[in-house]
């Protein structure tokens, strides 16, 4: 997908070098709910016509390796922390966004409380593990993840989930602001559009992030120490 000419730009500056693994990663679980894979594997032109903002078959093929990794992550006692995302039914608490490009005034399956909120069954939160609703695309913004990274001496976020141009995207973009070493497992994330999840991949490798192969991040996971994060003291 990358001209000649672009490619050359690209290694003539020297992008995309890696800044490589931590020492005290966390996983984040990027909005792996209902509402953005629908509630069974099918082609997302089938998926679509019941959950609109689905990314159908392409989702739980992520989720299907998001899984692997989720379960290395708890053994080696790296924390995971959930997103998901719903609304007030007038929208007013998603601002601008909830109107215009993705109107969903007509719709309630992400209305708080309903089914599409829910993380799918087939990674959900353990009682251990942390759930954030965010009202934005970054779960960086409004919520208390940045004290939850604090406290817990993280030093390396893991993003995974949906959808790589937006909420994945925003969220690494967000976790390098502030210092945090960023890893996208390719195969555990995804887009309903083939071409945004492609581009901003390669965005993402070339400026913000390490996107590695989803056995690697498990071969760095399962290679830490299981001591529990120590929480910052006073």
């Amino acid at each position: 997908m990358l001209p000649e000419e672009d490619r050359l730009v690209f290694e003539a500056g020297g992008w995309g070098s890696r800044v490589g693994y931590g020492s005290r990663p966390a996983l984040l679980v990027i909005d792996v709910n209902y509402n953005f894979v629908g509630d069974r594997p099918e082609p997302i032109l089938d998926s679509v016509q019941r959950w609109r903002f689905s990314c159908g078959e392409r989702g739980w093929a992520g989720i299907a390796q998001l899984a692997k990794l989720v379960d290395a992550c708890r053994e080696a006692g790296v924390p995971i922390l959930y997103t998901s995302m719903e609304r007030r039914p007038d929208g007013l608490d998603q601002g601008v966004s909830s109107r215009g490009k993705t109107t969903r005034s007509a719709e309630d399956n992400d209305v708080a409380g309903s089914l599409g909120n829910q993380i799918v069954a087939e990674i959900a939160p353990q009682p251990k593990d942390i759930v954030i609703i965010k009202p934005k695309p970054s779960v960086f913004h409004g919520t208390p993840l940045l004290d939850y990274l604090i406290e817990m001496g993280i030093d390396t976020v893991i993003v995974t989930g949906t959808t790589t141009s937006g909420c994945v995207r925003a969220a690494v973009v967000d976790a390098v602001q502030y210092n945090f070493r960023a890893v996208v497992p390719e195969e555990c994330v995804w887009d309903r559009g083939q071409l945004s999840h492609k581009v901003n991949l390669f965005d993402m490798q070339m400026k913000y992030a390490d996107v590695n192969p989803t056995e690697d991040v498990i071969r760095y996971v399962l290679s830490l120490s299981r001591k529990e994060p120590t929480p910052s003291t006073a």
